[in-house]
């Protein structure tokens, strides 16, 4: 019998085995966004390290490249494994509020990684408040909220929406875990990088599908991931995911003073063991506490199969 963890909506096409659905996965994403990532280096707007050398560089850089994978992932699912979008998780009352309350809590999440390592000493303050005294800067974080919500939302599309059920369809829920988290640790592979930050990927993949599979849908996990990296990247001037934003922080400039398994290094926070620390500890929350205090997250429970 299949199992599903969205909607029991069949599927009138091929879905791959739970083995291969996260190679077709990093195939759909690789030749998809390889392209344009080559276009924008060619153009000037990125580095040969894919660094953005400008706010409009890091826009386009969420926009373009993630649009193009989930056009390839959207196409995929439509004509090959011919399924509803309420398969992959879009389904479900609420959604905007959802979306929101996602939002809010990624944000709050990353503000209570981020001063832990300030107050264990990772961090040190400098400025208050100093995009505010820029309106120009001020422009660029809210343009930036919006590209952060569209990278985000095509990322969980992919990899808690369409890798996670197809996975579950073909073999069980634990497999569609491991399959979209190590996915996702993959493709944010880099050499030489520390193992921390591998265990953080796939702790973030884990949580992520926790959340997933606990809404029964996506959008509250959307909104989380999209809060999450923009309120990284603005409210401290830290580095997110290895990238600078370079404009000037939102709250409080912090510059790093502890060691970078505090800080998280060039990473940013996001790969202290602080911050692995707090998803593991969420991602339990979410698998195994009762489900009454979580209706927040969880109002459409009732179409988890």
């Amino acid at each position: 019998m299949t199992q599903t963890i969205f909607s029991p909506e069949p599927h009138r096409g091929w879905l791959p085995w739970a083995w291969l659905s996260p190679i077709v996965c990093i195939l759909l994403v690789a030749f998809s966004s390889t392209p344009v990532d080559f276009g924008l280096e060619w153009i000037g707007l990125v580095d040969a390290k894919g660094q953005p050398l400008s706010a409009f560089g890091f826009c386009l850089l969420l926009l373009l490249p993630f649009g193009a994978m989930g056009a390839a992932v959207w196409a995929w699912f439509r004509f090959v494994e011919r399924r509803s979008l309420a398969t992959l998780g879009l389904t479900g009352p609420h959604r905007l509020r959802k979306h929101l309350t996602g939002l809010a809590t990624g944000v709050g999440m990353m503000a209570l990684a981020v001063i832990s390592i300030w107050l264990a000493g990772g961090y040190v303050s400098k400025d208050v408040l100093p995009a505010f005294a820029s309106p120009a800067s001020l422009l660029w974080i809210a343009i930036l909220l919006a590209c952060f919500v569209f990278q985000s939302g095509v990322e969980e599309f992919i990899f808690r929406g369409w890798l996670l059920s197809t996975a579950t369809r073909r073999w069980n829920l634990t497999a569609g875990f491991i399959a979209s988290s190590s996915a996702f640790t993959f493709l944010h592979f880099s050499p030489h990088q520390p193992v921390r930050e591998i265990v953080m990927a796939f702790m973030f993949g884990l949580f992520a599908c926790s959340w997933a599979w606990r809404a029964g849908s996506i959008w509250g996990v959307m909104g989380w991931h999209g809060g999450w990296n923009w309120f990284a990247g603005v409210g401290f001037a830290v580095p997110i995911t290895g990238f600078d934003l370079e404009l000037p922080a939102l709250l409080v400039h912090l510059a790093p003073s502890g060691p970078d398994f505090l800080t998280g290094g060039p990473a940013g926070p996001e790969s202290s063991i602080l911050t692995i620390g707090m998803l593991a500890v969420a991602t339990l929350l979410l698998l195994l506490w009762p489900k009454g205090p979580f209706r927040l997250f969880a109002a459409n429970t009732s179409t988890m199969q």
